[in-house]
């Protein structure tokens, strides 16, 4: 197991976590080396000996150590912004293998895109569709699109984190998909290659994500019966992971049902994992500040907080909470506390009602925090961001640097009136 006790004491891989506490401080991210490269190698073999593309969603966790990691594996990128895109060539990722998707991009963000020659544009809408042909005109090339179709399925997953549904910002609408198609292929500056969907994140069970993959499969038959021929099915991301009791599906289930439902067809299957490569391949590292008992609730307040790590209190995501140093069996000690951050915000807690025994100067790991944390990370009430670690082995290495306060108002200026 990447993150395991020894002796009584939790590791990354074969490294004690005080030991990284006490090299680079808290709170602290950690990820796990031989974690991502596992959970890369259950997509690999899934697909292998197929027609296949793994794009990694970089809005999952973007630090450079982790986007070369899975580079240097072979896996493509998924982008939502010209950032992203910067963060990918950074790395060492190639474009060619680099889906641009998102709903709101800009007109120097498609130039960007195009001018770095990657490989497809996920267009989100009939406006998107015009500007990607003017961009393109204007720069003298063809821009290879798919549309990203939104299938009307319920993920059944929250609210915030389910995109496939009629209501949601995303995508064009199933119903329309046919004659934008027809549209983009009588343009000039446009070369259509593909399908997608993306129908939302934290999937367990295999059923709504098969069907999305169908109804793709579905409508690029149509397509093919009017002369628009596609070269690949986007099936998305979103497939989920095991935070508390959920029982996610395994991987090779998830792409058996989507390559089943592709046939014989020569279609390139693509898929934009993010969560399940790198989610519990990552922790944050926290340390107790004090112990705040109470007559309604009792507080473990630590130096980590809702700017480190704000699924908790934007999506009441649970995420398990281990003492870095096991109690034993000497339980006496332990209650139940909310694990709560030092931000000004009654919102500002990591975990709720958790029995543990602890007190000031106790390390805790807040467990499969490797995506959405980092990235989704603030400076509210003038926080450095945390630092970032990656540990092969034994060995750990700084990835990011903490922030440091001047950092957050450097590019401020007091104007002299």
């Amino acid at each position: 197991m990447s993150f395991a006790y020894r002796d009584g004491v939790l590791c990354a891989e074969q490294l004690p976590l005080d030991e990284i506490a006490r090299r680079f401080g808290t709170p602290c991210y950690v990820y796990s080396r031989s974690a991502i490269e596992a959970a890369y190698g259950d997509f690999a073999r899934a697909l292998e000996g197929r027609r296949a593309m793994i794009c990694y969603s970089v809005k999952a966790n973007s630090n450079l150590a982790v986007l070369a990691l899975l580079a240097r594996l072979g896996a493509g990128f998924d982008i939502v912004s010209g950032g992203e895109l910067a963060r990918v060539l950074a790395a060492g990722g190639d474009p060619r293998k680099t889906l641009f998707s998102g709903v709101g991009k800009t007109v120097s963000e498609l130039q960007l895109a195009l001018e770095k020659s990657i490989f497809c544009i996920n267009v989100e809408s009939e406006a998107e569709l015009e500007r990607v042909d003017a961009v393109a005109r204007h720069l003298g090339r063809r821009a290879p699109i798919a549309f990203r179709v939104n299938p009307d399925i319920d993920a059944k997953t929250h609210p915030y984190i389910s995109t496939g549904l009629r209501e949601t910002k995303f995508g064009v609408a199933h119903a329309d998909a046919e004659r934008l198609y027809k549209h983009a292929a009588s343009m000039p500056n446009v070369e259509l290659l593909g399908i997608g969907c993306h129908i939302g994140s934290q999937l367990t069970d295999t059923a709504p994500f098969v069907a999305a993959v169908e109804r793709m499969v579905a409508l690029a038959d149509r397509l093919a019966a009017a002369g628009i021929r596609l070269q690949h099915i986007d099936a998305g991301g979103g497939i989920g992971i095991r935070q508390k009791d959920e029982a996610p599906r395994p991987i090779g289930e998830f792409l058996g049902g989507a390559l089943a439902a592709l046939g014989g067809r020569a279609h390139t299957l693509i898929v934009d994992p993010g969560r399940s490569m790198v989610g519990n391949a990552g922790l944050l590292l926290t340390r107790v500040e004090y112990v705040k008992p109470g007559a309604a609730r009792s507080f473990l307040v630590v130096d980590a907080a809702m700017n480190d790590l704000i699924r908790p209190a934007l999506y009441d995501a649970w995420h398990e909470v281990r003492p870095v140093r096991a109690a034993g069996d000497d339980t006496t000690q332990a209650a139940v506390y909310d694990v709560v951050g030092p931000v000004c915000e009654s919102g500002d807690f990591l975990a709720r009602d958790r029995r543990l025994a602890a007190g000031p100067g106790d390390l805790l790991a807040v467990m499969s925090a490797g995506a959405y944390g980092m990235t989704m990370s603030s400076n509210y009430n003038t926080r450095p961001r945390a630092a970032e670690v990656m540990v092969a082995g034994a060995d750990a290495r700084l990835v990011r640097r903490r922030e440091s306060v001047e950092a957050l108002y450097g590019l401020e200026e007091v104007p002299q009136w």
